[in-house]
């Protein structure tokens, strides 16, 4: 009897992880979300929320780190149950940085306020809506450990790096016409590069779901 009460511990121990885990890819979403909000409407107090929550995204990681040594010390997991624990410890990495990124996108929101924006942002808030998608995929694929899931965010991660060249063309043509527009230019292309990483965290994500679901290292992008 004792081996599949330690069994049960394990899965219900599991469960419990992924449960944090999906909790922690929701606040950083919601940062990325927020911070790109935010950026539209030159709305400093909601890039200063960002900012501040940003601890608590950091507080999960930790909370998430812990619970994954603790199991591995005491449930001693073997096989797909380590491949699990081993790709929450990366995967919390990469959300970790997700949240540092929506930080850095409402510093610039901050950094640009009080002066109109070059041009109405259009490309920058469908990047946003693709990789927040994609974060939010890459972790229910971890949830379900459903790799046909996560093999498709590489073409989606095409999108967003297609769009991210867009407006980086964009925004350089306002330079060419007027030089002192550089600095605020150069800022969102800077969100621009902020918003390509984040989908690039995904990606990431979604290639330890295919090595914890079948045990294959793979590149989807």
């Amino acid at each position: 009897m004792k081996e599949p009460k330690v069994r049960k511990k394990l899965s219900e121990e599991l469960e419990e992880l992924k449960s944090l885990m999906m909790e922690m890819s929701s606040f950083a979403t919601a940062a990325v979300e927020k911070a790109v909000k935010s950026l539209e409407k030159q709305d400093v107090s909601l890039a200063n929320r960002v900012i501040r929550e940003d601890d608590k995204i950091d507080e999960l990681e930790l909370e998430i780190e812990n619970k994954c040594m603790h199991m591995i010390a005491l449930q001693q997991p073997m096989a797909k149950d380590l491949r699990v624990i081993g790709s929450c410890l990366k995967i919390i990495t990469d959300l970790e940085r997700v949240g540092d990124r929506a930080a850095d996108i409402a510093q610039i929101t901050k950094q640009l306020a009080g002066r109109p924006l070059l041009k109405p942002l259009v490309d920058i808030p469908r990047m946003a809506e693709l990789a927040i998608a994609m974060i939010k995929d890459s972790v229910r694929a971890f949830k379900e450990e459903n790799s046909p899931l996560a093999w498709g965010l590489g073409e989606r991660d095409d999108e967003v790096d297609r769009l991210a060249q867009q407006v980086n063309r964009e925004l350089f043509s306002f330079v060419v016409e007027d030089p002192k527009k550089i600095s605020d230019a150069f800022r969102l292309m800077l969100v621009a590069s902020f918003l390509e990483r984040i989908a690039d965290h995904a990606t990431n994500i979604a290639e330890r779901v295919i090595y914890m679901d079948r045990g294959e290292r793979v590149k989807i992008n």
